[in-house]
This record gives C-alpha cells, sequence and structure tokens, in this order.
C-alpha cells in the first residue's frame, strides 16, 4: 500500500454574477492576488439566476463547497436579484441542512467589482473552512467519479 504526500485540496464552484463579482474575480487575477486553482468560477448574469438544483448538482457531481457572489444588496444590475438570491438562498441552506450537508460547505458573498481583494480573500477562507471539513460525501454520486 503506497501513501501519498499529497495535500487534500477542496473543490469549489463559484456562481459569480456578471456585473460585480465576476469583475471582482478579474480585479483580484489583475492585481496578481492568490486564491487557489481549484475555484471554478461560472459566471451568471444575476445571482438570482441561480437555481438551487444548481447547488445540488454541483454537490452531487464531487464539489466539496459551493459559494455564491453577487452585487451588494440595492446595487444589482437588475434591480432587485440579489434580494431573491437571499430568499432563496435562506430556503436551500435549511434544505442543506435537512440532507445532513454541513452548512459551512455554502455561503453567500456580496461582493463589487471595486473589491478584488475582498474577491481573493473570501475564497482564500472559505477554501480553508471546506478544506477543514474533508471531502464532501454526502450527495456524492459515484458515477461522476473518474
Amino acid at each position: 500500500m503506497s501513501v501519498t504526500n499529497e495535500e487534500y485540496r477542496p473543490l469549489i464552484v463559484a456562481f459569480c454574477c456578471n456585473w460585480c463579482s465576476y469583475a471582482g474575480a478579474d480585479l483580484a487575477g489583475n492585481n496578481r492576488l492568490a486564491y487557489p486553482a481549484d475555484v471554478k468560477i461560472i459566471r451568471v448574469p444575476c445571482s438570482c439566476r441561480v437555481n438551487p438544483a444548481f447547488i445540488l448538482r454541483a454537490f452531487q457531481r464531487g464539489a466539496d463547497g459551493v459559494i455564491i457572489c453577487g452585487c451588494h444588496p440595492g446595487d444589482c444590475h437588475y434591480t432587485s436579484g440579489n434580494y431573491y438570491t437571499r430568499r432563496r438562498m435562506a430556503l436551500l441552506f435549511s434544505m442543506l441542512d435537512y440532507l445532513g450537508i454541513e452548512k459551512e460547505r455554502t455561503r453567500v458573498e456580496w461582493v463589487s467589482a471595486a473589491e478584488g481583494a475582498k474577491f481573493a480573500a473570501t475564497m482564500n477562507d472559505f477554501c480553508k473552512t471546506v478544506a477543514a471539513l474533508g471531502e464532501n460525501k454526502r450527495l456524492e454520486d459515484l458515477r461522476c467519479k473518474k
């Protein structure tokens, strides 16, 4: 039996709104602020377009953590989209609790286009939190494994 010294690195799926959070991620890259390469960013027009089924599907496909990033409340490009996000995610978090998934595996953050440093810090903190929880096996679909 061989022992590997490979450190566990969680797979994180980040749903980022096009107008603020994705631009914040771009600014973090332009400023060469480091955050883990295991964060897979999915660009959405608005955070309210993230269906709770997308988050469940990400966990099913092997994600260890999912984060939704949107505009600050009151600054949404689509007027009130992030209010819908906040309401929808509150319901999703209670459902994830019912399914036995730790609440620390999901997060909603508001990051503007000018907050590249906040985006990088948020991703680093979230990755550290999820890494401490370990691999997510609760909703894992074995057919999705390589």
